[in-house]
């Protein structure tokens, strides 16, 4: 079994929910007593927060590059980015590491292949819904076109985001909210909806929905216990 590196704690509730995942999957696919080679660089959301409002990339860049880095000299053998939104630091790091990054927007969109679905909603932070560092690699390498809510539904996505999830604090009229959003992305013809935040499975699920809707954590998890079980 190969080791996972995780840079988390962006947010830490939702590293929590990688961290559980990816035991699950190992003990499913080995029994017994079988956990996952797990290393977690748990970094402070607070300060990545502000890099983020400040629009400070390079910075926030350079301090998960350092966490990518420990993770290499721990012994991980490939290494996660457990949040959607600072992929877009992804290349950044990558040029910095000399072990591999397994993108949580290609794990998903092999996924979304595999569903046949060719027209997607994408939920998540203002940066992911805006910017085209991760609607543009489901775009460019699978040919699915991305689907995001307008400029009032985007900002109640966000804010939810960083004002409650981030929070540990879950509420029933956010829940409501999200899912009239995935409601109105159907109608625009999305045949699913990425759960394109780490925190957002936190709040609504399958259950919670007729739209097939598609966890990145679970997704991206499951593809790491592939990887490491290859």
């Amino acid at each position: 079994m190969k080791t996972i590196g995780v840079i988390g704690g962006m947010s830490w509730e939702s590293t929590a929910t990688y961290y559980r995942y990816l035991n699950e999957q190992i003990k499913r696919r080995m029994g017994g007593l079988h956990s996952a080679k797990v290393i977690i660089n748990s970094v402070d959301f607070a300060e990545i927060e502000q890099l983020q409002r400040c629009g400070d990339w390079q910075t926030s860049g350079e301090v998960l590059t350092q966490a990518a880095l420990s993770l290499q000299h721990a012994g991980a053998d490939f290494f996660l980015i457990a949040t959607n939104t600072m992929h877009k630091v992804a290349s950044q790091i990558e040029q910095s590491v000399s072990i591999p990054l397994l993108h949580i927007a290609d794990a998903t969109g092999q996924e979304l292949q595999r569903q046949n679905i060719t027209k997607v909603g994408l939920l998540g932070t203002a940066f992911t819904m805006e910017q085209d560092f991760y609607k543009q690699r489901l775009i460019d390498k699978y040919a699915i076109d991305v689907v995001v809510p307008n400029g009032a539904q985007r900002k109640r996505v966000h804010d939810v985001i960083y004002n409650e999830l981030c929070l540990g604090q879950i509420h029933r009229h956010s829940k409501n909210d999200y899912c009239a959003i995935i409601e109105d992305l159907a109608g625009n013809g999305a045949q699913g909806v990425i759960l394109g935040c780490t925190e957002i499975g936190l709040l609504v699920e399958q259950t919670d929905s007729q739209v097939p809707l598609f966890d990145t954590v679970q997704i991206h998890a499951l593809a790491a216990v592939e990887q490491a079980l290859k």
